[in-house]
């Protein structure tokens, strides 16, 4: 059923209606598709369309022959009311029919706060929220992305979790699904056909155990299926590195986030940061070759027209061509007013070679990351970089052009003191010191630093998910130290609300009973918690006191390394006594090196999956790279 006629009234009164309709240049639609798939991102449009992970697994999916993906993304919240009453569901962007009439459908869960978003998006749809109240007629729901690495507080809302990398996995399973639907299999019987599928999990063949039963049994997970697995390992796109990095996409007929080319260069990054649910997820590293790379940058201006084009990766400096890649991209982009960004700069691989390829003709600002106010601390963290690494790059950069840049720090790290938070506002001061005195006199009034702050929050899957997030209490006393300790004016400061920062850690490190917090929350009027302007305290809190839950105790407790966490069914490769050894490193403050610069830090990846890092060329060591020391025990 088209609901074009229902919708189309309704765009007159919508706040940018160009939100909702189809037809952009580069969208693929396939009408005459026998299995139907759709992609949904659970925030508005300008979010998610520049989310590259919905483009690829679009493609991917629309590659395989009879076999059909669209788009969805949910409302903004007026358009979502206006459509309720309306009784207007949720629709396909490419087809504009109802999302609960496809075979199948796919949530990404990109972040945390998206946690309601995930209800509010199948409610509109007209689908059951949970998976046990669902019929036959019903879409599989299905759920993957960045979050799936801690499924648990998401479970009961989808029939199966994808784990990793969806490039093969995602139409594998699709391909299961359609034929087992063919073939009149029942849900239950599809379902269990995707457990047997590496990388596929599906909470409803296992109960729940008691925390004690899980410390005792290793395993918060009780199978209710005999042959359901007890560990459900990543999958890996094996072919990255080979793979094309022009990848289509379509070109939005309003502004998006990020409103350019994305060329991603690398996956994965071994830095080993011991906060970064990232580094762990997407190891090991796989780099494409600067043929690929700069064919692909030209292949996808010419095709989309953008002016802008973005080395995407985790860490693009760290590229082993990185700096052949950015001589033949300016030279092939020169005098056509495309600027290129590289948005992940490392401290120690900035220097005036790259600040002079990187700079182009339009130079924005520059954000370094830091991490932390004194060596002490980014030991802890494992950064491995130093003042040296920050002064060496503050000069280059503002030698090149720059005047503003951004230091990004997090404050609530483990073992932190107040000396380390008064360390933040010195190496601020000191770093702007130095961009005053590498510009030219009559210059310097155009300079302008700036700090912000994130709370800390433990990451499932990381050495440090077995601590605990400091209060938002006490996280405003450590940013009020910080702003009281910065004397420079041209210094601002800037922080991230610590009490959606505490949302986020309830569901980062929360089991199958945050789950129940999440529905509680959301009909208590939560969604879009990751607006400003939407987020709603009050609904989480009521929604912890009607249920008898203690938030607090999930966001902030801290564990002996020993402590089975409620993801440990999960696997990113990196083993759990990996980790631990990480976090007693983080202890004794000892770094551990990156071993595609050095030797293998063995975090089990390679070897339990079966693939090794893949560089285009030996990486050669600079900065801090030279010198960081290697754990071990």
């Amino acid at each position: 059923m088209n609901l074009w006629p229902q919708l189309e009234p309704l765009l007159l009164s919508a706040e940018r209606p160009a939100r909702y309709i189809n037809h952009e240049f580069g969208c693929v639609r396939k009408p005459d598709a026998d299995f139907r798939f759709c992609m949904i991102y659970p925030d508005t449009y300008e979010l998610g369309q520049a989310n590259q992970a919905l483009r690829i697994l679009v493609n991917v999916v629309n590659a395989v022959d009879g076999m059909a993906a669209e788009r969805a993304f949910l409302p903004a919240p007026d358009f979502c009311d206006v459509m309720r009453k309306k009784k207007v569901p949720l629709f396909s962007l490419e087809s504009c029919e109802p999302v609960r009439d496809f075979d199948a459908i796919g949530i990404t869960l990109p972040h945390e706060l998206a946690a309601t978003n995930v209800l509010e998006t199948l409610d509109l749809a007209g689908i059951p929220l949970h998976a046990s109240e669902r019929g036959e007629e019903d879409p599989l729901v299905l759920g993957g992305g960045p979050c799936a690495f801690n499924p648990e507080p998401y479970s009961p809302f989808f029939d199966a979790f994808s784990i990793g990398e969806g490039e093969e996995a995602l139409p594998e399973g699709l391909m299961v699904v359609r034929d087992m639907q063919a073939q009149g299999a029942t849900r239950a019987e599809v379902l269990h056909a995707l457990s047997q599928l590496e990388g596929w999990y599906v909470p409803s063949f296992y109960a729940w155990r008691s925390e004690s039963d899980a410390q005792q049994e290793g395993s918060w997970l009780e199978p209710l299926v005999e042959d359901a697995p007890l560990r459900i390992e990543k999958r890996i796109f094996e072919g990255f590195s080979e793979s094309p990095a022009w990848e289509p996409c379509i070109v939005p007929f309003t502004e998006v986030v990020h409103d350019r080319l994305n060329v991603e260069v690398l996956r994965g990054c071994a830095r080993g940061c011991r906060f970064c649910q990232a580094g762990m997820m997407y190891r090991p590293v796989r780099e494409r070759s600067a043929d690929n790379i700069v064919s692909a940058v030209i292949e996808g201006l010419a095709a989309t027209g953008y002016d802008e084009v973005s080395l995407t990766s985790l860490s693009t400096t760290d590229h082993s061509q990185i700096a052949e890649i950015l001589t033949r991209v300016n030279k092939a982009c020169d005098g056509k007013g495309v600027r290129i960004s590289v948005p992940s700069q490392r401290l120690d691989s900035f220097g005036v070679d790259m600040a002079e390829l990187v700079a182009g003709q339009k130079k924005g600002g520059l954000t370094f990351a830091p991490e932390a106010g004194t060596q002490r601390l980014r030991n802890v963290i494992n950064k491995n970089v130093t003042e040296d690494d920050l002064f060496g790059a503050i000069d280059a950069a503002f030698a090149a052009g720059w005047r503003r840049c951004k230091l990004y720090f997090m404050i609530g790290l483990p073992t932190e003191t107040d000396e380390d938070i008064k360390g933040i506002a010195s190496l601020a001061q000191r770093a702007y010191d130095r961009a005053k005195a590498a510009v030219p006199p009559e210059q310097r009034g155009a300079i302008r630093m700036s700090v912000s702050c994130a709370l800390f929050v433990p990451k499932a899957q990381t050495p440090f998910q077995w601590d605990g997030q400091i209060a938002p209490e006490e996280a405003i006393r450590r940013v009020n130290l910080l702003r009281n300790s910065v004397k420079y004016k041209a210094v601002d400061v800037h922080w991230h609300d610590p009490k959606t920062s505490f949302v986020e850690a309830v569901m980062s490190r929360g089991g199958r009973e945050t789950a129940a917090w999440v529905e509680q929350a959301w009909k208590c009027g939560a969604r879009f918690d990751a607006w400003t302007e939407c987020f709603n305290e009050q609904a989480w809190r009521d929604a912890a006191d009607a249920l008898g839950l203690s938030p607090e105790s999930i966001a902030q407790t801290s564990y002996d390394t020993n402590y089975v966490m409620p993801w440990s069914h999960i696997s990113t490769g990196a083993s759990q006594k990996w980790l631990a050894r990480e976090r007693r490193l983080a202890e004794c403050e000892q770094t551990t090196a990156d071993c595609t610069y050095e030797s293998c830090s063995a975090c089990g990846v390679c070897p339990q999956l079966g693939i090794d890092n893949m560089l285009a060329e030996p990486r050669i060591a600079s900065g801090s790279n030279s010198h960081a020391a290697q754990g071990g025990e």
